[in-house]
C-alpha cells in the first residue's frame, strides 16, 4: 500500500450454518475463502439459528467431523434465536441472524457460494448497501389482467414511503423485469448489521401479515426476501452493484446454487478451484458424506454433466439447464 492509499476498511463476513446440506457447503465456502485470503482482518462468522418452537427439528450443526473441521479453519460460530421465521421459511435465516452480528461492517454470503479469489480486489462502500444481480426475473409473475410490474413494486415503496422512480433503471423500457430494481439475495452488505437485520425483518413481516392488494395474487414464498431486500436497501441509499463490486460473482465468488449448475455453466477456473479445495483429505472425509458432493466431485458425475453443455451456447434460461440434467439422470440437490 503506498502513502497515498487508504488502508481498506475491515469488515466480517457472515453465512448461515446449520444442520444438513448447509453444513456441508458451509465447509467449501470456509476453505475456499480461507485459501484466498489468508490475511483477511475480518471475522467468518458461522450464524447459527438455536433449536426453539420454530423448528421442527434441531437446526444446529451437530457435534462431529463438519463441526470440527469448521472450527480449525478459524470460524465464529454466532448462536442466534429465531423469533419469526424458522422451518416453515429457513430463507428468514438471514434476516434473523443479523441481530446477532457484531454492528460492524458485514458482508452475507449465502453458504452455496464459492471463493475464487481475493477481497482485496473489491471496492465496497458499506454505507451504500448492494446485492447480488445474478438473477432472473422470478418475482412478481405478472397475471393477465392484473397489475403490472409498475403497480406491483410501486405499492410496495408506497407502503414503505419510499420514492419509487429513484430506484428505477431507465435504460430498460417500462414493464420489462429489470428496469425494476430486484435483487439475488445471494450476498448483500451494510455498515450495520443491526440496522440493516432490523429494517430487513419490519419490512418482511409487514408484508407478510398486510400485503398491498397488488400483491393479492403473488406467492411470498420463497420469494419474501427477495421481494423486500430491494426496498430495504433503497431505504439506505443503495442500489444496483457498480465497477468496484464486480469480483463478486465474479472473478472472487461465485453463487453456484447447486453443484451441477456449477459444472453445467462455470468457468474452467470455477471447476478447477473447486476440485482443488476438495482435494486434501481433511475436506474430503468431510463433505464427501453429503451424497451430490460425493458424486459430483469424487465419482465423476460432475464432469458428465459438464459434458452436456456449451459454455459458450448455454440455455438461455436456468430451468432449460435443469431439466436437460434431470432428464439425464444427473441432478443432485
Amino acid at each position: 500500500m503506498t502513502p497515498d492509499q487508504p488502508a481498506r476498511q475491515s469488515f466480517n463476513i457472515v453465512v448461515v450454518g446449520q444442520a444438513g446440506r448447509l453444513q456441508y457447503e458451509a465447509v467449501l465456502l470456509v476453505a475456499s475463502f480461507r485459501a484466498f485470503n489468508p490475511q483477511f482482518s475480518g471475522k467468518l462468522f458461522v450464524a447459527e439459528p438455536q433449536h426453539s418452537d420454530r423448528w421442527r427439528e434441531d437446526p444446529r450443526i451437530p457435534p462431529g467431523p463438519a463441526r470440527e473441521l469448521l472450527d480449525s479453519m478459524a470460524v465464529s460460530f454466532l448462536p442466534f434465536q429465531s423469533r419469526v421465521f424458522g422451518s416453515t421459511y429457513p430463507y428468514g435465516n438471514k434476516i434473523e441472524a443479523l441481530a446477532a452480528v457484531p454492528d460492524e461492517p458485514f458482508l452475507f454470503l449465502d453458504t452455496d457460494t464459492l471463493i475464487t479469489g481475493s477481497f482485496d480486489a473489491l471496492d465496497i462502500d458499506f454505507s451504500r448497501p448492494s446485492a447480488s444481480m445474478r438473477r432472473e426475473g422470478t418475482w412478481p409473475q405478472i397475471e393477465l389482467y392484473g397489475p403490472g410490474y409498475a403497480q406491483i413494486w410501486g405499492a410496495l415503496y408506497s407502503r414503505f414511503g419510499l420514492d419509487f422512480e429513484s430506484s428505477l433503471d431507465l435504460s430498460h423500457p417500462d414493464e420489462y423485469w429489470q428496469r425494476y430494481l430486484y435483487f439475488n439475495a445471494g450476498w448483500f452488505f451494510h455498515q450495520s448489521p443491526r440496522q440493516f437485520g432490523a429494517r430487513f425483518l419490519d419490512y418482511a413481516t409487514q408484508v407478510l401479515a398486510d400485503r398491498p392488494k397488488e400483491l393479492v395474487c403473488q406467492e411470498l414464498n420463497p420469494w419474501l426476501d427477495q421481494i423486500v431486500l430491494p426496498l430495504v436497501i433503497h431505504s439506505f441509499g443503495g442500489g444496483r452493484p457498480g465497477v468496484g463490486l464486480s469480483g463478486l460473482d465474479g472473478g472472487v465468488t461465485c453463487h453456484y446454487r447447486t453443484l451441477p449448475l456449477l459444472y453445467a455453466r462455470e468457468s474452467d477456473q470455477v471447476v478447477k478451484v473447486l476440485e482443488a479445495v476438495a482435494t486434501p483429505n481433511q475436506i474430503k472425509r468431510v463433505i464427501k458424506d453429503y451424497e451430490p458432493f460425493r458424486k459430483m466431485i469424487y465419482q465423476g458425475k460432475g464432469a458428465a454433466v459438464r459434458a452436456l453443455f456449451d459454455r459458450d451456447d448455454l440455455p438461455r434460461r436456468e430451468q432449460m439447464i435443469r431439466n436437460v440434467i434431470k432428464r439425464e439422470g444427473l441432478w443432485y440437490r
